[in-house]
């Protein structure tokens, strides 16, 4: 006795339902303009009836298309990074796209390179590489890119689309919320020195503070941990008439709050601090802390919007048939605005 086997719908089925051809399922499908409007209502019943799902393969093979995108990460632990990789992701599906991803622990041209050859096997449509240091930009830039690429936190100067938070906006953000309080100068525990983001961060207060004629300090380095802020919080303990300290991420600026309260020093009372970030704990600090956030969701949204901007562009080059290429336009840079959020770790400096 034969067995009743279930098995999927195929075209054939939808075509048969529908009262239609093949081929016009097929146009359906691929959202061909010539389609009477109710025939193309009486497919999409068929289809939605049937529990019809097209066979992603073939439908790859007709419109070059996986619907999937490709993005490369770094250093997912960081909430930046990993609060820009959520929102790129969430954009990207919110547009009918899914992803893949892969996430660098090390990013070095190799790691970059092979990581671009396994995403370019899984024949993605597009990429967004998350880019937080220079050297790797220009690396990038300089690699071949069969399929359309944004980068996020990247360097504007090496000619790929980019969309970036504000960085320098945030630096002069937080070092101006300072000396309207009246401190004399701001301290300054910057990121890793070959991040782009904090060579804009330290732009950003530097040139606040030449502005306002106020003094410089040398800026001190981390790396972006807790401990790394604790450590540099001990050696501005040290300092003598600090009043004010900008540190670049709210990481580090914990770090930094428990060296000066085992110093004895209180903040602000004694010490304002800031970071930076706006990490979901901040508000909970001891005191709660000021900081600048980041519209990461915007990023995701710009970032999508750009590249799928790029995807149609080549369509369209694609669908040209042999027509004159588009001339060569510069490539796109969107700055996304951060803002100041100010809580209770700032304050004016204390009369001595």
């Amino acid at each position: 006795m034969a067995r009743n086997v279930h098995r999927s719908p195929v075209m054939a089925d939808v075509a048969k339902v529908a009262g239609v051809s093949h081929q016009t399922v097929s146009r359906v499908l691929n959202d061909h303009p010539n389609v009477r409007r109710e025939t193309r209502e009486r497919v999409l019943a068929a289809i939605e009836g049937l529990g019809y799902r097209r066979n992603s393969t073939a439908r790859a093979l007709v419109t070059r298309r996986t619907n999937t995108l490709g993005v490369v990460a770094f250093d997912t632990t960081l909430y930046g990074p990993a609060s820009t990789l959520y929102a790129i992701e969430r954009a990207a599906r919110e547009a009918g796209y899914f992803v893949s991803i892969v996430s660098l622990r090390e990013l070095t041209r190799d790691d970059l390179s092979e990581a671009l050859d396994h995403l370019a096997r899984q024949q993605v449509d597009g990429l967004v590489v998350i880019v937080p240091q220079s050297a790797i930009a220009v690396a990038l830039a300089d690699m071949p890119q069969p399929v359309p690429v944004v980068t996020v936190e990247g360097d504007a100067g090496v000619g790929l689309p980019v969309v970036n938070v504000d960085q320098r906006k945030g630096g002069a953000l937080v070092t101006e919320h300072l000396l309207r309080l009246g401190h004399r100068t701001v301290w300054h525990v910057s990121g890793p020195q070959d991040w782009l983001e904090s060579q804009a961060r330290i732009q950003g207060w530097r040139e606040t503070l030449e502005a306002a004629g106020a003094p410089v300090p040398e800026p001190m380095y981390g790396d972006w941990s807790p401990r790394s802020g604790y450590r540099c919080g001990q050696i501005l303990a040290g300092v003598p008439d600090l009043t004010a300290v900008f540190v670049a991420n709210d990481q580090m600026a914990l770090g930094v709050v428990r060296a000066l309260h085992e110093a004895r020093m209180r903040v602000p009372d004694d010490v304002s601090v800031v970071g930076f970030d706006d990490v979901p704990e901040s508000e909970f600090f001891t005191p709660p802390l000021t900081t600048v956030a980041q519209d990461f969701a915007e990023v995701g949204r710009k970032a999508i919007e750009l590249l799928l901007d790029a995807l149609d562009g080549e369509h369209a080059d694609g669908a040209a048939n042999g027509s004159p290429p588009r001339p060569a336009t510069p490539p796109v840079n969107i700055v996304v605005r951060p803002h100041l959020v100010v809580r209770r770790s700032s304050g004016p400096p204390r009369s001595r």
